[in-house]
């Protein structure tokens, strides 16, 4: 890399720590946040040597378990609060979507996103099965743009009452931001509602439901599908071994630092998460055995797709919703990332063949040198 390993290394483990948020959680959080940051975690103690196997191999790890637990504490605390609130005036329940859930999220402090459901409303698609049967029978003159604005302005005053010291930011379109007070982790709160769709009504399970959210900014809503990504992905993780985990928090932390770096890469972490899961399978299970096969893997398939931008505009999210790269903006973050993933490769492979570090490498070469080597 034309970038500082020591540098990059340094901002890894304080993203993984929750060093760089401290200010977006409770007091008593920070003291827990500032004691851990002190411990090596496993992966610091490897390829001592070798500072960009290293970096490969912690940008692959999941975060502390420890932190992952306290995030989704956090959110069924603030879930919890919501409840009381507003059952007066509402029925509502939650769910989670994004990263966390999914175990793909890069820091220790991360947002967790609460899906804040009304459940006494919901819409259907009138060509799924149970809507031809009939099953849907309370007819409403509510509307998904009045109940959610409704649950917006609601649970906005119910968090400002229930946290009083905490921040409780609205100024974006989707989701309620809370975060410090009392609370150990940020939250981001999005009212919404259930739709049935074709697929759901169907098969009666809750991982092709879609939901309902509202987008204030527009005086719109959207449909989306969050559980359909976290199950196939979910499902095509386990079949690797939890290689596509690991390339998909390999990807999102190099793009983090190149970030930090002045390198734009505008390509959301849902997409990166949907790029990683058209890979090859097999590679990324070979992860099991040679976990730099993953880098590998993960260099490859961003490089085809920036060089066969054609095929890369053929692929979609794993809902099917929509296409991965739908923008031009895209497709750059696209050739933005993938060189920071060339780069990489290249030096990960200069350590682990000192013949490169004469010559070097092409691409090929430096995958052929990393993905059976062996990482003491």
């Amino acid at each position: 890399m034309a970038r500082n390993i020591g540098n990059r290394l340094k901002e890894l483990r304080v993203r993984r720590s929750g060093m760089d948020r401290l200010d977006r959680v409770a007091m008593d959080s920070v003291a827990h946040v500032l004691a851990k940051s002190q411990i090596n975690e496993a992966w610091q103690d490897r390829a001592k040597d070798q500072p960009y196997t290293r970096y490969a191999i912690g940008s692959m790890e999941a975060v502390d378990a420890d932190y992952t637990r306290i995030s989704l504490e956090t959110a069924e605390r603030v879930g919890r609060q919501l409840l009381t609130a507003l059952r007066t005036d509402y029925s509502i329940d939650f769910r989670l979507q994004g990263s966390v859930p999914l175990d793909v999220h890069i820091r220790g402090v991360s947002d967790v996103d609460l899906l804040n459901l009304d459940v006494s409303f919901l819409t259907y698609h009138t060509d799924g099965p149970h809507s031809r049967r009939g099953g849907y029978t309370n007819p409403t003159a509510r509307t998904s743009l009045g109940v959610l604005s409704s649950l917006r302005g609601a649970s906005a005053s119910a968090l400002r009452k229930a946290f009083p010291a905490a921040d409780v930011d609205t100024s974006g379109s989707k989701a309620i931001k809370i975060s410090g007070g009392s609370l150990a982790r940020p939250v981001d709160v999005v009212p919404s509602h259930w739709h049935d769709n074709i697929q759901y009504q169907t098969s009666g399970n809750e991982a092709d439901r879609s939901v309902t959210i509202l987008d204030s900014k527009n005086n719109t809503t959207l449909d989306n599908l969050p559980f359909v990504h976290i199950s196939l992905v979910r499902q095509r993780c386990d079949g690797t071994g939890g290689g596509l985990r690991k390339g998909i928090r390999l990807a999102k932390n190099v793009k983090a630092d190149a970030i930090e770096e002045g390198t734009s890469i505008a390509l959301p972490s849902f997409d990166i998460a949907a790029i990683m899961y058209h890979a090859d399978q097999n590679a990324l299970a070979a992860g099991r055995f040679y976990e730099l096969a993953i880098l590998a893997e993960t260099q490859r398939h961003f490089d085809y797709l920036a060089t066969h931008h054609d095929y890369a505009k053929t692929l979609y999210v794993p809902d099917g919703s929509r296409r991965i790269f739908d923008t031009p903006s895209k497709l750059t973050a696209l050739n933005n990332l993938s060189i920071e993933l060339d780069d990489l490769a290249r030096e990960v492979a200069k350590e682990q063949n000192a013949m490169y570090r004469l010559i070097e490498p092409t691409l090929s070469q430096s995958r052929t040198a990393i993905e059976k080597a062996y990482v003491a």
